[in-house]
């Protein structure tokens, strides 16, 4: 899909690894539509587009609540035009052991939170989105739209405590092939990155001797993956017509330690 002139969603867009995706687009000429549960942070992240004369609008979206998501997608609509990218960035991290140190089990709430959002929003984004491109005019090849999700190298290798977080990728990971199955009839493609550790806002407010270890743990390159490398394979993806149904581990080849 060439990109230029066409809608994008990009969830999770006020920081880090969306951010630099909705830049990334922006600057391959798509009309960006920057959606975040914190709306200044997507006002700012808008704003920054803006300023190098890219199209950007802020909206805020809850992924997890289908209201939310609706009325992002309409306003995204009518100021850009039905949209034929989906990046679904947006997730929420942290661990929490199974068996607390006061001996008691862990809240139940925190799993569902994490599975709510991580992956049931994931796919409440991708059914809404779906149902709209799919009215779409095929492109070349019929193709009428794609969708990029956002798993985790703990899909794979989930160290200890992160069940939640490690269930909810794994869910992402694992509804890639089907998503990209059921709705090849309408031609819209699905992949999913899952990425190792990266250099976000997040990680960078640990100390640095941290941060460092955590590089060293990369086998190469050691260093933390910079989120424009993130961005670069979501680009690709959505420009690369027979990319399909594949998780892309972007990682370093890094396999993490059980903790």
């Amino acid at each position: 899909m060439q990109l230029n002139g066409q809608a994008a969603l990009v969830t999770g867009a006020g920081s880090g690894l969306g951010e630099a995706v909705a830049k990334a687009l922006a600057q391959a000429g798509a009309l960006v539509a920057v959606l975040d549960i914190n709306l200044p942070a997507a006002e700012r992240v808008a704003a920054e587009i803006r300023a190098v004369g890219q199209k950007a609008l802020a909206l805020r979206c809850d992924i997890s609540d289908t209201a939310s998501a609706q009325a992002a997608l309409e306003a995204a609509a009518a100021s850009h035009g039905e949209a034929r990218v989906l990046m679904n960035i947006a997730g929420v991290g942290g661990a929490k052991r199974v068996i607390q140190r006061d001996g008691s089990p862990a809240p139940l709430e925190d799993f569902e939170r994490t599975l709510r959002i991580n992956l049931i929003g994931t796919y409440n984004m991708v059914r809404l989105f779906a149902a709209r491109a799919a009215k779409l005019e095929g492109l070349q090849d019929g193709e009428r739209g794609v969708i990029v999700n956002t798993a985790s190298v703990a899909a794979f290798d989930g160290q200890v405590g992160q069940e939640a977080y490690a269930a909810s990728k794994a869910g992402v990971a694992g509804m890639t092939l089907p998503l990209a199955r059921d709705l090849s009839q309408w031609g819209i493609r699905v992949c999913t990155i899952a990425p190792g550790i990266f250099a976000t806002p997040l990680l960078k407010e640990l100390p640095e001797a941290v941060q460092q270890s955590l590089a060293e743990s990369i086998p190469f390159p050691k260093r933390l993956g910079h989120p424009e490398e993130f961005a670069s394979l979501a680009v690709h993806i959505a420009t690369n017509g027979h990319l399909n149904g594949e998780v892309i581990r972007l990682d370093g080849a890094l396999r993490m330690a059980p903790r």
